[in-house]
Order: structure tokens, then sequence, then C-alpha cells
């Protein structure tokens, strides 16, 4: 593969000639060096010379992404050809959102590291739209999200479900009352996750459904935070039956039972369509469809 393209991927994400000359075992001089053949090869300039920072012209954006694939879909190649002689070994990058990631994933890793001792994972938990990005920029190698995913470059396949319901207090005033109305539920305090997160997204699918929009909300990117919030009684939460089955066997956590108060979402693995998935992703991605057959 054509050097250039590295050597420039290299300066575009570390900002400065010198610095990518350090990471590279080169000369600040031949890193200069192959920029300009690279230029001269693409007909144009790519890194605007008049500002002291790394700036990319229009064309210099364009070679950016595509160099990035490019050097992905080497590296894969040569990876791929490793692999069909050799065990699973190397690095896996795993993304995950927060409720698969904080509550399921764990139980996984286990199995992961008994059967593949020679595959060392390094795993990111963010919400499911940053998780989206990360596999689509190839800076993950699989994805597992809940909500709906929609993108051009991702394949999607569903392989879990994932049960949500409404919480309270275990010390709330709705533990007393039956029926909880709609009525109620809209003059509470809704704690929820952020904008961009798959429950957060379920959360006001299902304000809809019950025709209610409260007034009172409380925004947390955590999971956790929430959690303990509501079993402090600061208000009701829409969360997954995964994250809360410790609080319901110790009771501090009470599920209100409301007609259509819930919402019943899938988990989803998340693969980027090309290039072809190396034999670390595919050997994780069976055993995350044995593990939730348990």
């Amino acid at each position: 593969m054509n050097q250039s393209y590295r050597v420039f991927v290299e300066v575009v994400e570390r900002q400065h000639f010198s610095r990518a000359a350090e990471a590279l075992f080169m000369t600040q001089p031949a890193v200069s060096q192959y920029i300009k053949a690279l230029e001269s090869e693409i007909g144009t300039q790519l890194i605007d010379r008049s500002h002291k920072k790394v700036r990319l012209t229009t064309a210099g954006k364009i070679v950016y992404e595509h160099a990035k694939e490019m050097i992905g879909h080497y590296e894969t190649m040569h990876h791929l050809v490793h692999e069909l002689f050799h065990e699973p070994t190397g690095t896996l990058a795993i993304g995950a959102s927060y409720t698969f990631g904080e509550y399921v994933l764990p139980r996984v890793m286990a199995p992961l590291r008994e059967r593949y001792p020679d595959i060392q994972p390094t795993i990111t938990i963010s919400n499911t739209k940053e998780i989206a990005e990360q596999v689509e920029k190839m800076e993950l190698d699989i994805g597992i999200v809940e909500g709906d995913v929609d993108r051009e470059l991702l394949q999607v396949e569903h392989f879990a479900e994932d049960y949500m319901r409404i919480v309270a207090s275990s010390n709330h005033p709705f533990t007393e009352k039956l029926p909880v109305t709609t009525s109620d539920l809209e003059n509470e305090m809704w704690i929820t996750r952020e904008l961009g997160s798959g429950t957060r997204e379920a959360t006001e699918r299902m304000f809809t459904t019950l025709g209610i929009d409260p007034t009172h909300r409380m925004e947390f990117g955590s999971t956790q935070v929430i959690k303990e919030s509501v079993e402090a009684g600061l208000g009701l939460s829409l969360v997954s039956l995964w994250a809360i089955r410790k609080e319901l066997s110790m009771n501090t956590l009470f599920i209100v039972d409301v007609p259509e108060g819930f919402v019943k979402r899938s988990f989803s693995i998340l693969l980027r369509k090309k290039p072809m998935q190396t034999k670390n992703t595919l050997v994780f991605k069976e055993l995350l469809h044995d593990m939730m057959k348990e």
C-alpha cells in the first residue's frame, strides 16, 4: 500500500508534522516529502499551510476519509489471510450502549476469555448514536446497542429481546395506590437518559403511547445514576429489566404496573458492511448468540 496515505493520516490525526514523524520513526523532512508526493499524485493541495496547525483543504478532507478506509481494508485483508491458518488472536474493539455494556456484557467477557485467551478485547461504552458512529468509522470492530439504528454503511442484526418497565422507589406512594392512572404518571418527576440514547428513545415512545407529556423531568447520562436516583425517591424512570434484576430481588425498586406502560425492544449487533469481519469479530458474535440463548 502507498506509504504516503499512512503518513498523511498520521499527520492529520496527530495534528502536527513532528509528532507524526516521531510516531512513524521518520524525520520531519521525510514526512513533509511524503505529503508533497501525495499532493503531487492527487493533483491538488491537501493541507492548508497558511496556519500553524494542520488544517485540511476540502480535497484533503475527502482524501483523509478514503485513506482511512483504504488502510482499514488493507489491514483487514492481511488479518483475514493470517486467520485462515491460526487461532483467533489479537485485538477486538467492542462497543456497547450503556444498558448492554454495563449489565449484560460482563457476563459475556468471562467465557470469551476462557475460550479465546489470545484475543485482547477493548471495550467502549457510550450511547447508541455514538457507538453506531464509531462502528461506521471502523474505530470499533463490533457494536451492541439498543434502539433503532438506520445507517447505510452498517449491518444491523437483532439478536435478543429487552423489556423495559416503569420503576419507582419501593417507598413511593404508588406502591399503595391501585390503579395508577396516566394522569398520575404525567404529574410525576421523570428521570431520563440523554438524547441519542436508546433508552431515551424508548421513553419518548412510551410517553407517546400513553398520551402523556410530563413537564417535570431530569436528565442523566448513566443508568446507574438513574437507578440510584429512583431508589432515593427522586422520581420515576423507564429502565431495562436487565439493569434492575438486583434491585428487584432486594425490593429497593418497585415496578409500576400500568397498561401500555412498558416497551419491548431488541438488542442489536452492529457491523460495518465492508470490509469483511475478522475471525475475532465472528467468534465474539457467535458467543453473543450462544449466551443470550441461555
